[in-house]
């Protein structure tokens, strides 16, 4: 049975987190990335959903949306946000909380390139988060969109982009028998990261 010790766990939260993605990835774990996205309106009234990391750097995580959807928006009001990782095959989570920024504006132009046709013709006909009357308001935008970029190059929305969630804390959390769960929380100071065990 898998256990979690200090002594065994990177002092770098961030290769760490790599290390145990890599491990989800090599269980074949189905959308090892996939991470529910805590945000909160300026008020604080939270909302959540699933969304796909797309890359993790020393400064952070990276995820991409619409900056006009009901996430962006919330993000743009009170840019702080929490992640969660369940791999349930390895009976591992990881939780993140942290402040959020947009990447560049390069950045998000690369990633956006590098997305099947489709998926950048489908970034540029949503407004993500509106009332749509009827799916076929949609279907036909995006045909027109095809129609428009039929070469394939469809340039980057000015409303769509990445964030980058700068985390504060990063909690690991693996699965034991009797509920005797390891928890390991890094904590950021002014010096760096903090270790420390959690009660299950």
């Amino acid at each position: 049975m898998a256990s979690l010790s200090e002594g065994d766990v990177n002092v770098d939260p961030i290769a760490q987190f790599n290390t145990w993605f890599a491990e989800a990835q090599r269980a074949e774990v189905a959308e090892p990335n996939a991470m529910v996205l805590g945000t909160s309106t300026a008020d604080g009234f939270p909302s959540a959903r699933v969304v796909l990391l797309k890359g993790v750097t020393d400064n952070g995580f990276v995820f991409y949306t619409d900056y006009r959807s009901r996430k962006g928006r919330e993000l743009e009001a009170n840019p702080h946000a929490a992640l969660c990782f369940f791999w349930a095959a390895l009976e591992r989570q990881v939780r993140i909380t942290g402040v959020v920024q947009r990447v560049s504006r390069e950045e998000s132009r690369a990633y956006f390139e590098s997305r099947p046709v489709g998926s950048r013709i489908g970034a540029t006909a949503s407004l993500q988060s509106s009332t749509l009357d009827a799916r076929e308001e949609l279907e036909k935008r995006a045909a027109q969109l095809q129609a428009q970029f039929a070469d394939g190059n469809v340039p980057l929305p000015d409303h769509w982009g990445g964030y980058r969630v700068l985390p504060v804390a990063i909690e690991f959390w693996q699965g034991r028998s009797s509920r005797l769960h390891d928890r390991i929380l890094y904590s950021r100071t002014d010096e760096g990261w903090v270790l420390s065990r959690l009660s299950p």
